[in-house]
């Protein structure tokens, strides 16, 4: 994310999923996200755990999956599900990524679509919000 990341007017999608899931599941629970979201640039977040899972590469290609250790996902402070943290050791997985994604650039993410299920698919958005000008911060200030 090395071009700008979620501070240039992205979110971050995080992706929560069954084992084989199909990539047309992964497309109806995303277009659930892009009807709150609208046209922005994406970054696509998950588990490890997924990083393999066809249905989810299918459905986001061309772009990339960005994945996080289940540990890391475990940090956030999110509700969860025993039975997600049993399967892919977190117990969030979609909003978890979204968060920890989109604040990997410094600022406090906010979650723009709380986790979502769509038949087996769970997804979640966070966005980086903009820092306001102030006199203190301008660049005239």
């Amino acid at each position: 994310m090395s071009d700008g990341g979620p501070a240039d007017g992205r979110c971050v999608v995080g992706i929560g999923a069954r084992r084989g899931v199909s990539a047309e599941a992964v497309r109806a629970a995303l277009a659930v996200v892009r009807d709150v979201i609208g046209e922005v640039d994406v970054v696509y977040a998950s588990v490890e755990a997924k990083a393999g899972e066809r249905g989810i590469l299918d459905a986001i290609a061309p772009a990339g999956l960005e994945v996080r250790p289940a540990a890391a996902l475990a940090a956030v402070a999110v509700p969860g599900s025993a039975r997600v943290g049993e399967a892919v050791g977190t117990p969030s997985v979609a909003e978890a990524a979204a968060l920890l994604v989109a604040g990997e650039q410094g600022r406090p993410p906010r979650l723009v679509v709380p986790k979502t299920i769509v038949g087996d698919v769970t997804v979640a958005a966070a966005r980086v919000e903009h820092e306001a000008l102030t006199s203190a911060n301008s660049p005239s200030g």
